[in-house]
């Protein structure tokens, strides 16, 4: 053990250096020449003269030609019946992201908030604590990942697909319900990965980074002759996390002085997989990821290194497309997901272990054609049957079962939408799906939208939808023995209703404006709140709450591949009982980004603002408003078949809370300072 630790960490130190090597050789010869080359790009008087008179649709297709995930057919963005954003495996690089909460935290409208166990999403103004991210769909090329015991949309380390392999990521506002079914309720995040001939070969990559973090990553991808395309990669990841952390609320000797340390640890190990021959694809990933939890939560033993979580995700999915001819094509496929959670928490008298699991088996199939060009038509159906949705919860020693919850279910939709060209710049999309669930029964979920091109600079959408989210196996059935929290099996589903009107306009001059005006009405919200006759946690269908905002956002691109972008939300959540605002959502987020390459196609750096106003805690005092800076410097190029980056987050080390979830003591979570990343990856 002794000699295998001492190797991985001449392996780690060898990182380190690497990485200093490479930045100092990068940086050193440049340092005096980039003010005069950043003085000469903003000087250039023919630097936008490609950009300054494109339409608003070349605009659009500049950044990206087609979104697939929000109709379920690829369409360019100006057309799809919803707001949508792009982030590309080019922003990732230059940014610095390291998992999907990095890039959702920097996407408009969106913000997170981390309990030292897992990130919760935010978004126009509605975050709500113990949701586990169910009023999110995440997909990843088109499947989805959300499992069948907590319906968990993943956006930390626990997501089972790097980073690196994502070709872009398209964030898809508003209900999809009409067309996914339930989870589609916020927003729809489907991940688009790399396919073999993007890699070309065999990709080695190494990170190093504050508080003891490691990441590894090998790749193969190949196209060949035959047409077989495939890409296999795996994984490793290690962070020792913050050796020490402080909560005041546990101040006292008995538990340390409120001191934890070295309890924030976490690793994952995870492995994907593409194979795909004409029209035939297989695609799966297995990821196990563990995270110690230091804050005491559920009324564990303080400063205990044992109480962890285990999240270990994996799929197969076997898709199908045959085409009919030029204009049509029936899209089919089955999968099989399977989810394990193991959870280990230490009580004064006792050792608790939550245990749940998940086997989901299902198909969908589709059919897409379009006529004349004016109209384009999808019909489909899709069956679920959730094989295995157990939860158990028992004492170690003396051994004592509180929960052993073994149950099944199944749940099949048929849907249709239809996008019709009235005019050539005049287009009507309307959906409707119907779902039927065997534990509450039916539920029928439309959607509408015009898209109206007025000249070729403009573009309005007015947008109105109807989604649900059914109540997960958990919310339904978990209780741990009357220690914390019990049952509610009569949860019905939630519901929102949401109208929005969208204006893009090209200002001119590589100028992009966005504008979006929103309301939401949800019913029947399912809040985990604590039931005062007994004291335990409870979900319920609790509330009903409405909101309202505004999102602003400004793109600019020039010839030399600097661009940019400033995003701001106002968004107000009200409870419509009480006329109160709630908790966890910010009225105020800005978004500032710029990538300026500093020498063309071989240094770059971007550099991104973060600003979200104060949130109320649940105790209805206030987490206060923070900005954030990060940095990253981005190499290619120097060395062939080498890239280099260098990342700051957190530039200026600002202290921030997020506010902490309902099994929490401390009202509020301290966020990690400033922190780093070296990352090196190298193709042959």
């Amino acid at each position: 053990m002794t000699d295998t630790l001492s190797s991985g960490a001449v392996v780690r130190f060898r990182l380190y250096l690497i990485g200093i090597i490479i930045f100092g050789s990068i940086l050193l010869p440049i340092c005096p020449s980039v003010l005069s080359l950043a003085y000469a790009a903003d000087n250039d008087d023919n630097a936008t003269k490609d950009l300054e008179n494109l339409s608003l649709e070349e605009l659009m297709d500049v950044k990206v030609v087609t979104v697939s995930g929000a109709s379920k057919f690829d369409q360019p963005v100006k057309d799809a019946p919803a707001s949508v954003s792009i982030v590309t495996a080019e922003d990732i690089k230059h940014y610095g992201y390291r998992t999907l909460s990095d890039i959702l935290r920097s996407v408009r409208g969106f913000y997170t908030t981390y309990d030292r166990n897992y990130e919760y999403l935010g978004m126009r103004g509605f975050s709500r604590a113990g949701d586990y991210n169910t009023r999110y769909l995440l997909l990843v090329d088109g499947h989805r990942i959300n499992d069948p015991i907590y319906n968990t949309a993943f956006v930390g380390t626990e997501f089972p697909v790097d980073v690196d392999l994502i070709d872009r990521m398209e964030i898809i506002r508003g209900p999809s319900s009409s067309i996914y079914g339930t989870n589609a309720f916020m927003g729809v995040i489907n991940i688009v990965t790399k396919k073999g001939s993007d890699i070309n070969g065999m990709e080695v990559s190494g990170e190093a980074g504050g508080f003891g973090t490691y990441k590894e990553r090998l790749s193969y991808g190949r196209k060949f002759d035959n047409g077989l395309e495939a890409i296999v990669s795996g994984s490793n990841f290690n962070s020792a996390g913050r050796s020490t952390l402080y909560y005041g609320e546990f101040d006292s000797p008995t538990t340390n002085n409120g001191i934890v340390q070295n309890a924030d640890e976490g690793r994952y190990q995870s492995v994907f997989s593409t194979i795909s021959i004409n029209d035939l694809k297989l695609q799966g990933a297995y990821s196990s990821r563990a995270k110690t939890i230091p804050t005491a939560a559920w009324d564990t033993v303080f400063n205990d290194p044992r109480d962890r979580t285990i999240d270990t995700i994996g799929y197969l999915n076997l898709e199908y497309q045959y085409n009919i001819n030029n204009l049509s094509k029936i899209t089919s496929s089955i999968y099989y997901d399977n989810y394990h959670y193991n959870g280990s928490y230490s009580y004064p008298d006792n050792f608790n272990k939550d245990i749940s699991q998940g086997q989901r088996l299902g198909g969908d199939v589709r059919l897409t054609t379009t006529m004349l060009d004016k109209q384009t038509i999808i019909m489909g159906g899709e069956f679920v049957d959730n094989l295995q949705q157990n939860q158990s919860t028992y004492y170690v020693q003396p051994y004592s079962v509180q929960l052993d919850d073994r149950r099944t279910s199944n749940n099949w939709a048929v849907y249709a939408q239809d996008e019709l060209k009235i005019l050539n710049n005049l287009i009507l999309n309307a959906g409707l799906r119907y779902d039927y669930y065997s534990t509450f029964g039916g539920t029928l979920n439309p959607r509408m939208a015009m898209i109206y091109n007025p000249i070729d600079s403009t573009t309005i959408k007015l947008l109105y939808g109807r989604a649900f989210r059914a109540p997960t196996t958990y919310e339904l059935y978990y209780n741990d023995g009357g220690v914390t929290q019990k049952t509610n099996p009569d949860l019905r589903p939630e519901l929102i209703e949401t109208y929005e009107l969208i204006l893009g306009q090209s200002l001119g001059l590589g100028y992009l404006l966005e504008a979006s005006l929103f309301y939401n009405d949800i019913k029947n919200l399912i809040t985990l709140e604590t039931d005062p006759t007994d004291g335990l946690l409870v979900f319920r269908n609790q509330g009903n709450l409405t909101t309202k905002g505004i999102e602003l956002q400004i793109d600019k691109q020039w010839d030399n591949k600097v661009k940019g972008s400033v995003g701001y939300t106002f968004q107000q959540t009200k409870d419509e009982q009480t006329n109160q605002d709630v908790t966890n959502s910010p009225q105020h987020l800005l978004k500032a980004k710029l990538m300026v390459p500093l020498i063309s196609n071989k240094l770059f750096a971007g550099i991104e603002e973060q600003f979200t106003s104060r949130r109320m805690m649940s105790n209805g005092e206030f987490a206060g408003s923070f900005y954030i800076t990060n940095l990253t410097l981005s190499s290619s190029n120097y060395i062939k078949g080498m890239e280099a980056s260098m990342s700051v987050y957190n530039l200026f080390n600002k202290k921030y809370t997020d506010p902490a979830p309902p099994q929490n003591l401390q009202s509020a979570i301290e966020q990690d300072g400033i922190n780093f990343r070296l990352k090196v990856t190298y193709r042959f």
